[in-house]
């Protein structure tokens, strides 16, 4: 089609091109230029699967929306659950269709579609769990899931108490200076201090220090160049020169940050003292490499997704206050009068659960999935050609009103103990599904919950002048407001009992 469009005739006759007297081997180079911008698109034409029409170089990219996973949500609407598009140059199948996202998570994931998308430039990270392919991905996985089992967690859980109570100290000061708060800014460092700890047994301390630039390097680690990435998305060619040339996605001073300071820690205490790099080392079969790749991103992924989490929590309570009120009873009524939090017991609260749930719906920490097909398979009489991209737009799922009736509204009683049961498990994938979801998932919830159930023993979340409705991020990992999410603080009873205020 691009070829017929623009041919090196159709440019000769017009005479505008001809005012320009330019010279046969200019105009066959811009033809050629323009060629290489559209001759990747019509894929999907062929396939019979429909989506907007590309522009060149740029493709459908923010077609609809410039917050890219706000463009699957109008996608969707205008294409139904599968349809094509294109990341500038790059053909991507969107697929939202639960019995297809079963296939390609789990049923045919070690046949087809084992690896997730990999965009080469990932610097030192480039052998952490989350980027590694096919035999060494196994490898890595299976050696560091041992220590994400519920077993470890409960092992943790008093090193992670440790942070909750001086993450409620830290707040008190504010509360009885009636401040308003930015919450990201004690929800992060608590979540840092206790990825550190559990990793590194090293207490930051940076909830204390937030100027500290472990909390500046961590928050700097996912903030992708948008320059590099549509430099390589328009010409992938040039990606091997870049990797030679030392591009990366990932901060090169952020993870050689992190690289220098596991070295001190592991001098310091002549490599005897790091919970999860001691996991690590015992094990066989992982390079010294390797285990800082797996530390870095269990640190810096878990710090970041982990206080994003928390801060939508808390800003749907406080914007929701009877939910927030149901919540407090059931915290009063499973640790009566501020009494310590227990790991079995903040494992069955069931509407703490839900909330956590819901707004993981509402805000999953990376919106969209990907994984890359090995071989041409068809899914449900739909043709994936090789090398295909499969993009998985966790978001406009989780928004898909025929899935989730009232989908803008936040409503805990979704994910109830009777509603469960009614739910496809491949219509809510904050976490992923199949061999390749993420492992932290369960000690993720852990640090979340934790967090929530001594903070709400001691305050509840209110909206104030200064708080703004959300409004999301267009970046290229994960979900983060635009402006920081501002709440008030009020302290509640010294018994915890009533939960009045929350009114």
């Amino acid at each position: 089609m691009a070829a017929r469009f623009f041919s090196s005739q159709f440019f000769l006759s017009c005479q505008w091109w001809q005012k320009f007297s330019l010279s046969p081997q200019t105009t066959t180079e811009g033809f050629y230029i323009l060629l290489y911008g559209y001759w990747t698109y019509g894929v999907f034409e062929k396939l019979g699967i429909p989506g907007p029409k590309p522009v060149m170089y740029w493709g459908t990219v923010a077609r609809y929306n410039k917050v890219h996973y706000l463009d699957d949500i109008e996608c969707a609407q205008k294409y139904g659950r599968v349809w094509g598009m294109y990341e500038l140059r790059r053909p991507m199948l969107a697929v939202m269709d639960p019995d297809m996202l079963k296939q390609i998570l789990v049923k045919e994931c070690f046949t087809y579609f084992t690896n997730r998308r990999n965009l080469r430039l990932n610097g030192d990270l480039y052998d952490a769990v989350s980027t590694a392919e096919d035999h060494q991905w196994r490898r890595i996985r299976n050696i560091i899931s041992p220590f994400f089992t519920s077993g470890h967690i409960k092992e943790l859980f008093s090193i992670m108490k440790h942070h909750s109570h001086k993450l409620v100290l830290c707040l008190q000061s504010k509360v009885h200076n009636d401040e308003v708060i930015d919450i990201k800014d004690f929800f992060g460092p608590y979540s840092l201090d206790v990825m550190a700890s559990c990793a590194l047994s090293v207490d930051m301390d940076s909830i204390n220090n937030p100027s500290s630039p472990f909390i500046t390097h961590a928050t700097n680690l996912f903030r992708f160049s948008k320059l590099l990435f549509a430099f390589q998305g328009c010409f992938p060619i040039f990606l091997p020169v870049l990797d030679l040339l030392g591009f990366s996605f990932f901060s090169k001073s952020s993870t050689a940050f992190f690289k220098s300071l596991l070295s001190k820690i592991q001098a310091q205490r002549k490599g005897s003292a790091c919970q999860f790099v001691i996991s690590l080392s015992v094990a066989t079969g992982l390079t010294d490499h390797e285990i800082i790749s797996q530390a870095t991103m269990f640190v810096f992924a878990g710090f970041e997704t982990s206080a994003t989490t928390l801060v939508f929590v808390a800003y749907n309570l406080a914007r929701n206050p009877d939910v927030m009120k149901r919540l407090l009873k059931e915290i009063d009524a499973t640790f009566p009068n501020k009494a310590p939090v227990q790991y079995e017991a903040l494992m069955k609260m069931e509407y703490l659960d839900s909330v956590v749930t819901e707004c993981l719906r509402l805000y999953p920490p990376i919106p969209r999935l990907e994984r890359l097909a090995k071989e041409t398979v068809q899914i449900n009489g739909i043709t994936i050609p090789k090398d295909m991209t499969v993009m998985i737009p966790v978001y406009a799922l989780h928004r898909d009103p025929e899935l989730w009736p009232e989908p803008e509204v936040f409503k805990p009683d979704r994910f109830s103990k009777e509603n469960k049961p009614h739910i496809n498990p491949y219509t809510y994938l904050p976490f992923g599904a199949g061999p390749r979801n993420c492992l932290g998932t369960r000690f993720a919830l852990v640090v979340v919950k934790l967090a929530l159930v001594e903070v709400l023993q001691n305050f509840t979340f209110s909206v104030c002048e200064e708080t703004e409705v959300c409004k999301l991020l267009s970046i290229i990992t994960i979900i983060r407001p635009i402006r920081p999410i501002k709440l008030r603080l009020v302290a509640r009873s010294t018994t915890s009992g009533n939960v009045d205020k929350c009114d």
